[in-house]
């Protein structure tokens, strides 16, 4: 039977969250601790890449993070982004984001209505004349810059924020029943900062196809792999496991 369980993700804000909706349905405590936490490039780092932030017209975001730490890093820099600048973003939510900043304007704010990275290349592509900012994480595949390149979109890529290890305390027992895990790094972090989990029979489980592929390469075993057919969602299947196992 799972008692307790260790959500790698920060705490949610709202009472309305779904994990606590299934605490309670199942009296099982939920401890919510990320094993990864992105964090800003300082302005030395980022100056050695040599890369001038006003030689651009437009500025890509593919992630809230990126809009967090390209403002915080300009602010440092006390570079002035100029009001004509444009700005797309991988979904209308990251676009609406980025008014936390600067004044929202439809007309030089644009986004891919599915969120999916081609269709934001077709948004891009209808702007051919921008020269385009995207800032980005150390940690990234080639799938964008492939995209881009193939569009013969003029385009700078750069790296203003990492992901790094957040250390589960050393002073809190480590007494848990499942731990859900969501992405590689996290699976990384995970068996650096507790490596004697396994003799505590601690259950696995993950949410997507990278994450699990992770755990299996780690060899490591998988107890609940999310999404599925079923649910949707890691609540939705650590739903449905609970409702099966804590009978």
């Amino acid at each position: 039977m799972v008692k307790k369980i260790l959500v790698s993700q920060p705490q949610p804000s709202s009472e309305k969250s779904p994990y606590f909706d299934i605490a309670r349905k199942y009296g099982v405590e939920l401890v919510f601790h990320p094993f990864i936490k992105v964090e800003c490039l300082s302005a030395a780092e980022f100056r050695k890449q040599k890369v001038q932030v006003l030689d651009h017209t437009a500025i890509v975001f593919n992630s809230r993070h990126a809009i967090d730490h390209f403002f915080t890093l300009c602010k440092e820099m006390r570079v002035a982004i100029p009001d004509d600048m444009k700005y797309f973003g991988i979904s209308e939510t990251v676009a609406l984001y980025i008014q936390k900043y600067v004044q929202y304007r439809k007309r030089k704010v644009f986004y891919a209505e599915s969120g999916r990275l081609p269709d934001l290349v077709t948004v891009m592509a209808k702007h051919k004349a921008e020269k385009y900012l995207i800032p980005q994480s150390d940690v990234h595949s080639d799938e964008f810059h492939l995209m881009l390149e193939a569009k013969k979109l003029h385009h700078t890529e750069c790296v203003m924020y990492r992901t790094v290890s957040n250390t589960f305390p050393a002073d809190k027992k480590f007494d848990f029943d499942m731990v859900i895990l969501f992405t590689p790094a996290g699976v990384d972090s995970f068996i650096h900062n507790v490596p004697d989990f396994k003799e505590n029979g601690v259950k696995l489980a993950c949410f997507g196809k990278a994450t699990a592929k992770a755990i299996e390469e780690a060899g490591l075993p998988l107890e609940l792999e999310a999404p599925s057919v079923k649910a949707p969602s890691m609540t939705g299947s650590l739903d449905l496991y609970l409702e099966e196992h804590n009978k």
